[in-house]
C-alpha cells in the first residue's frame, strides 16, 4: 500500500510563493502519475496539477495555469508543487495523489487516483 506525505504548507501572504513536495512512503514515484488537489472549506475538492510517470506531462486547472508548475525531483523521489503570485482564493487543504501508470503518457486532474496523501494546510493571507 502506497503512503504519500505531502509537507511545505503554510501561511503566506498575498503575492508570495510556496513549495509543497509529495513523497511516498516506500516505491519510486516515477512509476505513477501523479496530481495535486485542494479543497476549501465549503466546496469540492479541485483538481490543480497533474503529472505523469515519466514527467513529461503536465495537465493544469485554468485557475492556477500560469502561476503554479508541477514537477519531479527524481533524486529526492518527490513530486514538488511550485506555487507563486498566491491569492487568497489559493487557501485550501491541498493533497497529492497517485496511481500506478508507468510508462503511460497520461494524467488527469479528475480525481480518479488511487493513493492519497493526508493533506497540507495553505493559507493565504495578510
Amino acid at each position: 500500500q502506497l503512503q504519500l506525505v505531502e509537507s511545505g504548507g503554510g501561511l503566506v501572504q498575498p503575492g508570495g510563493s510556496l513549495r509543497l513536495s509529495c513523497a511516498p512512503s516506500k516505491d519510486t514515484l516515477n512509476l505513477y502519475s501523479i496530481a495535486w488537489f485542494r479543497q476549501a472549506p465549503g466546496k469540492e475538492r479541485e483538481g490543480v496539477a497533474c503529472t505523469d510517470s515519466s514527467g513529461g506531462i503536465r495537465n493544469y486547472a485554468g485557475s492556477v495555469k500560469g502561476r503554479f508548475t508541477i514537477s519531479r525531483d527524481y533524486a529526492a523521489n518527490t513530486v514538488n508543487l511550485q506555487m507563486n503570485s498566491l491569492t487568497p482564493e489559493d487557501t485550501a487543504v491541498y493533497y497529492c495523489a497517485a496511481i500506478w501508470n508507468p510508462g503511460s503518457p497520461f494524467c488527469t486532474i479528475l480525481p480518479s487516483y488511487d493513493y492519497w496523501g493526508q493533506g497540507t494546510q495553505v493559507t493565504v493571507s495578510s
